[in-house]
């Protein structure tokens, strides 16, 4: 049940912030606004070496009311270890079946970066929650997940890149289930980002409410 859990929170959400950062004082900012904006999910980019301890240490002072995980998550080293740091979910800009195997061994959501529709197939057929819709999202945009649907509707998607406020409707309409966000979940005050959050969660919410 610890998978379909936390895919259940990550699709609530409906939106996850993309964090970069060495701080751990900035990432609990960066939490205190998601959490407040309704945007509990966010995912630590392991393009920094100190990403496991920071997941480490989100996980153990909000607990239940942060959803976090690994990102840019290469190889099955990579994944076990912030796995074991409490990552509760793993994200990659490419798909590895070795860290499919992992991820389906400790019960934890994978969402691995498909550049063809025959990777995400493979990706679906490893046990994959999510194909990311990256990085050929920044030269299709929006239009990816609705190419990727086609042929499955019931493929699941995670886009990042490219999305903001004025086109995440567009992302959704294309049948987009849970978008990567950066620079509005992540920079400026944590009452900024809440303030973006907020407004993140309402589109989400009011197209949602509409289908």
């Amino acid at each position: 049940m610890k998978k379909l859990k936390i895919t259940q929170k990550m699709y609530e959400s409906g939106a996850l912030a993309i964090v970069r950062t060495k701080s751990f004082e900035r990432a609990c900012e960066i939490a205190d606004g998601c959490i407040k904006g309704g945007i509990p999910v966010m995912e630590m980019s392991f393009t920094l070496n100190n990403a496991g301890d920071i997941i480490e240490g989100l996980v153990e002072k909000y607990g239940d009311d942060l959803c976090v995980g690994a990102g840019t998550v290469l190889d099955v080293e990579t994944a076990r270890y912030a796995i074991l740091k409490g990552a509760q979910f793993i994200i990659a800009p490419n798909y590895s079946e070795e860290v499919a195997k992992m991820c389906n061994r400790y019960q934890i959501p994978y969402a691995p970066g498909c550049t063809s529709f025959t990777e995400a197939v493979e990706g679906l057929s490893s046990g994959a929650t999510f194909i990311k819709a990256f990085p050929i999202s920044d030269f299709y945009g929006a239009k990816l997940a609705k190419v990727f649907k086609t042929p499955i509707p019931d493929m699941p998607i995670l886009a990042s890149g490219g999305i903001t406020l004025d086109n995440l409707e567009e992302w959704l309409r294309n049948g987009v289930d849970i978008c990567g966000l950066g620079g509005l979940l992540t920079k400026g005050t944590s009452e900024e980002i809440a303030e973006n959050a907020t407004k993140i969660k309402n589109i989400i919410t009011e197209f949602r409410n509409q289908k």
